[in-house]
């Protein structure tokens, strides 16, 4: 909601989610205010480049350990704009600092200056490969994981060389300017800021000047800022929605994969991209897992400070998700637990549909609410097909006993990450990159593709001598051509 500031400076408030109490009130930054911090990134960008990895790498390590030493106010503030339980947080602060102590450490080792092999044919050729920063990279964050997920982007991009405007959420501002406050206490220049606002701020993001964008969102969301950016040709990594689906194979540890699936459908109320929206489960054990699972939904504590989850962060996300509770409803699917009933204002009560229609709602839309169906399959073949029948393909998950089944059904799945017997688990390793494919977008964030998205490759070839045959001529001797046709056929006509 738009506000007007003390001083009649445009300004919105945030809210609490478990209570609606106003927790601080942010710059609603309009496109000057926009344009003149990406100004300031720009001469920024070139005074961090100039720090070279070793330089960087110090800020950024100084710069964690601000963080780390705040990490339970910082938490404080993260549970507080999203309602998340402050255990929840917390770990969201843990793995994210992973990720950016491995960027740091890492960026010289995968972006640093290499020789490539020129090849006999170019003796007097020296190939050398090298990696330069974009300049300024716009980074624009969801609400859900305010700090792990747009620092997905922003860690690897600052260890790369570039500056950043981050536009956070307007639901979590907080979270950004509190990393921001941290960062001007270790650095003096304006290489990383946090331009506060809405939609229109965002707009006005990729309209300022960056050299790339990073957007975390909806797949419609995604469409819009690719098409502004196409205007500019401004390059643009995705992170979009998911769908993720996890299969239960018959000889399946069924306790550990009931475990999994409860954290992976409930955990955070449902509002996470790779979470388990879909479980595809072999016939003869699905009444199993279904029990297994509803026990312990109904074991997971709703309310006081024993919570394991809070409420929707976004007010409206209640209605989809009773929209799709009844749709699956409606076209022939079963509550094995909760209904239409379980949305109760924000706080929504563990819902598990089965036998629910692929055609249904509940299967072909992101839900992002704590909802999940469990349906039976005749094969393993049968549960790819379904999984992989979306328009999404951010995650996915298998779970056997067998280290061939495993292996099978993650190579068939279209998606951009699968877990075998865990969920999620990929999220505290620095070294795999992360993203989705179909509409659940493009591009890597995390390990070393992850510093490579936010360099460009400069190739250098520097010639040292004369070289065997003179081709690079508009002279060339026909006793230079002669030796070119008798070497293609020695070269490459043996086809191997």
């Amino acid at each position: 909601m738009t506000l007007l500031a003390d001083g009649a400076a445009p300004a919105y408030a945030t809210h609490d989610p478990r209570d609606g109490s106003e927790i601080a009130r942010y710059p609603l930054e309009d496109a000057a205010r926009v344009a003149a911090r990406v100004a300031d990134a720009r001469d920024a960008a070139a005074w961090w480049a100039a720090q070279g990895f070793d330089g960087r790498r110090r800020i950024l390590l100084a710069w964690k350990g601000a963080i780390a030493r705040g990490a339970a106010d910082l938490a404080a503030v993260i549970a507080r704009e999203t309602g998340k339980p402050s255990g929840d947080a917390l770990l969201e602060v843990m793995l994210t600092l992973g990720h950016l102590d491995w960027a740091a450490k890492n960026a010289k080792k995968a972006l640093g200056v290499r020789k490539m092999h020129a090849g006999l044919i170019n003796y007097n050729q020296k190939a050398t490969l090298r990696y330069e920063p974009y300049g300024v990279v716009g980074v624009i964050g969801p609400w859900n994981y305010p700090f792990y997920t747009p620092m997905g982007s922003i860690s690897y991009a600052l260890a790369a060389g570039n500056a950043i405007v981050f536009k956070p959420s307007e639901l979590t501002p907080g979270t950004a300017v509190w990393i921001a406050e941290r960062w001007n206490e270790v650095c003096d220049r304006p290489v990383f800021q946090v331009a506060t606002g809405d939609r229109e701020t965002g707009s006005a993001l990729v309209k300022a000047g960056v050299d790339k964008i990073a957007f975390t969102g909806s797949t419609a969301s995604a469409k819009r800022v690719m098409a502004a950016c196409a205007e500019n040709l401004i390059p643009l990594v995705a992170e979009c929605g998911g769908k993720d689906a996890l299969i239960v194979a018959k000889d399946a540890d069924l306790d550990a994969a009931a475990d999994f699936i409860a954290f992976g459908a409930f955990g955070n109320a449902g509002q996470t991209c790779v979470g388990v929206e879909r479980v595809y489960v072999e016939r003869a054990v699905r009444d199993t897992l279904v029990a297994k699972v509803r026990e312990r939904a109904q074991r997971i504590p709703l309310d006081g400070d024993e919570a394991k989850y809070g409420p929707m962060t976004l007010g409206s996300q209640p209605d989809v998700v009773r929209a799709h509770i009844d749709d699956a409803l409606t076209r022939g699917g079963t509550a094995a637990l909760g209904g239409p009933e379980s949305v109760d204002g924000r706080r929504i009560a563990p819902v598990i549909l089965t036998d629910v229609p692929e055609e249904s709602d509940a299967i072909r839309q992101e839900t992002f609410g704590p909802t999940v169906t469990i349906n039976a399959v005749d094969s393993l073949d049968e549960a790819i097909e379904k999984a992989n029948a979306t328009d999404y393909g951010l995650g996915a998950a298998v779970f056997t006993k067998s280290a061939h089944t495993g292996e099978y059904v993650a190579a068939r799945l279209k998606a951009g990450v699968v877990t075998i017997n865990s969920v999620l688990g990929f999220a505290a390793i620095p070294t795999l990159p992360f993203g989705g494919v179909k509409g659940s977008g493009f591009g890597r964030i995390h390990g070393e593709d992850g510093l490579k998205e936010f360099a460009t490759p400069k190739s250098v070839a520097r010639q040292t001598g004369k070289a065997m045959l003179n081709l690079l001529t508009l002279e060339r001797s026909d006793k230079d051509m002669h030796m070119v046709a008798r070497m293609i056929p020695m070269l490459h006509g043996k086809g191997k």
